[in-house]
């Protein structure tokens, strides 16, 4: 059984970063190559172990390397993705970066063989059927299990706002869905999605891992896909909730955001702060809100007497933690205006074309 435990938090700070991109041909239109780039050809360097595929043929995903310092993430994160870029080319491939392929028909793009991804296919049927989404996973480093059960509770409330900031899927196979987010509703489809409750401490959620494990309901803990998750295999808290970030700037900014509030609130415990307990019910709609409007979303305050602008939120949080990446973000166009701007002025081809990383 794939259970994690407690030893694995250890470390304090440290980084690490998923991103899952798309495999696209010369015109930037999705095409099946992870038997090129994953299996027959993997790549080494500092790729090497750090490269997989998701659920379709066409979707890849990179990890980083651990990163000891915020102030390096950025470079590895252009490392990474270069490295990406490369290895794609030199087998006639280029790759793209959003939180959905605008042109891509889930209907018409082939699955992974991989045994994991046939049993999700199995067992779940059409919401994973369908499920082309690409999303952006950061990796913090905690010293210690409860800590980050805390910190994971806490983060719940932020999230909504970062997935406003990072909203990049307005289309879905071809079709404008009128949301900022469309990768958001459809991963929600899924089962063990979404905003989770609120754990007491972290004998209740290893316990409720295992049980979820033990009683058949998911096959291993991968499987718990929230939006936030203590990650007891690594030793950290896991956020997943933005959408697949074009630009690699873009991406270091929400490193470097998620980084400075767990570090906040790693603080904040250890002052012995008593936390708060908001509804999941107010969680769900601040979410919803997100990714329906983006930048233009508000959202419920944690006493449920009040909203907040995103502008607020931003400017509140770049005060409070003394960092200007959130604002660099909500300064930049809105990924999902520019995709529709781009559809409307310039065509489908225009669009696909400027999702490419170079």
């Amino acid at each position: 059984m794939d259970l994690g435990s407690a030893d694995a938090f250890d470390r304090m700070g440290t980084l690490g970063v998923e991103e899952e991109f798309y495999i696209v041909d010369e015109r930037g239109r999705p095409v099946s190559g992870i038997s090129d780039l994953v299996y027959d050809h993997p790549p080494t360097g500092v790729l090497e172990d750090r490269i997989d595929h998701e659920l379709f043929q066409f979707t890849i995903e990179t990890q980083t390397p651990l990163i000891e310092d915020v102030g390096a993430a950025g470079a590895v994160i252009r490392e990474v993705r270069e490295a990406l870029v490369d290895h794609a080319d030199a087998h006639g491939y280029r790759v793209a970066a959003a939180g959905l392929h605008p042109t891509a028909e889930w209907y018409e793009e082939d699955h992974a063989t991989k045994p994991r991804y046939q049993s999700q296919l199995n067992r779940i049927r059409y919401p994973q059927h369908r499920n082309i989404t690409s999303g952006l996973h950061v990796h913090v480093g905690v010293d210690d299990p409860e800590k980050a059960t805390w910190i994971a509770n806490e983060l719940r409330w932020y999230l909504p706002p970062v997935l406003a900031l990072s909203v990049n899927s307005p289309f879905w196979c071809g079709y404008d869905t009128g949301l900022a987010s469309a990768r958001a509703k459809i991963f929600e489809a899924l089962p063990n999605t979404g905003m989770p409750t609120r754990f007491a401490d972290f004998e209740a959620y290893l316990d409720f891992e295992r049980r979820m494990v033990e009683l058949g309901s998911i096959e291993d803990r991968g499987e718990l896909w929230y939006d936030v998750r203590p990650h007891t295999g690594l030793g950290t808290v896991e956020v997943r909730t933005p959408d697949a970030q074009t630009d690699p700037a873009a991406t270091a900014d929400f490193v470097e955001y998620v980084h400075a509030l767990v570090t906040d609130l790693a603080a904040r415990y250890e002052d012995g702060e008593s936390g708060t307990d908001v509804r999941r019910e107010i969680l769900d709609a601040n979410k919803w809100h997100a990714m329906r409007y983006g930048y233009d979303a508000e959202f419920i305050t944690r006493d449920a007497e009040d909203t907040v602008t995103l502008a607020e939120f931003v400017a509140a949080e770049t005060d409070r933690l003394a960092t200007d990446a959130l604002r660099r973000r909500f300064d930049a166009e809105s990924d999902a205006v520019r995709q529709r701007r781009l559809a409307d002025e310039r065509g489908f081809d225009a669009l696909c074309e400027s999702l490419c990383l170079d």
